[in-house]
């Protein structure tokens, strides 16, 4: 493949903030290449990216940031996560696989096919997915360094009605869904959660999307490592699918500063 720009992004935060902010689902951005080996006309392409991409979670973190007393460090994937998604494991652990949305989406939202049959994805993940795990270990290894723990909240959306490949789509959908790890998110993380969205309507727990994203260096094995995923309802911020954001979205970047403020003092 051909050298494109830096599909990732970590914006510096205080020196004494423990906060990543991640981002990894905000992007509609497709190389040219990638493009070439995606099924989809233009116009399935651009239908497909309002399901499938978590619009404005990147501007909500980038509020958070700027409101937050400590400001946190912020790291964003610049590309579509129909390039390769950062937060799936390359391999047979990833119970997406089961709808073709493993580290590399072979099938739509709606259970299309994405790319053809026999579609080799080691190119795409050896280029993106790899280059950009590896930078997610270096800057939480770099948080722990510099302040002895780090606090990782993944900022994501989805939408007020499920779509075909969710697993779990049959539960709860609240308005902010906080994801969970036994071992990575400890009561006190989760409380302060509860309190920061409390304002934003019902907080839910791990439905319908449960877990957290932590570096495979970390995972199981650091508590000083510390996750939490935040979903977001759509309707609760921006029009459907794919739309322009509303004035929801203040609130929940305040509820987001909110939290990034209790967990760094």
């Amino acid at each position: 493949m051909t050298d494109v720009p830096q599909s990732f992004e970590l914006l510096p935060g205080a020196g004494d903030s423990p906060v990543i902010l991640h981002v990894p689902h905000s992007a509609r951005e497709i190389p040219a290449e990638v493009r070439a080996g995606i099924l989809l006309d233009d116009a399935e392409l651009e239908r497909e990216l309002d399901h499938i991409t978590d619009a404005h979670t990147a501007a909500i973190a980038e509020a958070a940031a700027s409101a937050a007393p400590v400001t946190p460090w912020r790291f964003v994937n610049r590309l579509s996560r129909l390039v390769v998604d950062p937060e799936r494991f390359p391999d047979e652990r990833e119970e997406m696989l089961a709808v073709g949305m493993g580290a590399v989406y072979t099938r739509t939202t709606h259970k299309e096919a994405l790319r053809a049959d026999g579609f080799d994805p080691e190119p795409l993940i050896e280029r993106y997915f790899r280059p950009y795990a590896r930078a997610m270990t270096e800057a939480v290894a770099d948080r722990l360094a510099a302040t002895g723990r780090a606090v990782i909240i993944d900022v994501h959306s989805y939408p007020s009605t499920p779509l075909p490949y969710e697993l779990h789509g049959d539960g709860p959908r609240p308005a902010v869904c906080l994801g969970t790890d036994s071992f990575h998110t400890p009561p006190p993380l989760l409380h302060a959660a509860r309190e920061a969205f409390a304002a934003c309507g019902e907080t839910g727990l791990d439905s319908p999307f449960a877990g957290t994203y932590v570096p495979l260096e970390f995972y199981g094995k650091r508590s000083e490592v510390t996750a939490l995923m935040v979903e977001i309802r759509r309707d609760a911020y921006m029009t459907e699918p794919g739309g322009p954001a509303g004035p929801g979205l203040t609130g929940l970047a305040s509820a987001l500063a909110a939290l990034v403020d209790a967990v760094s003092r």
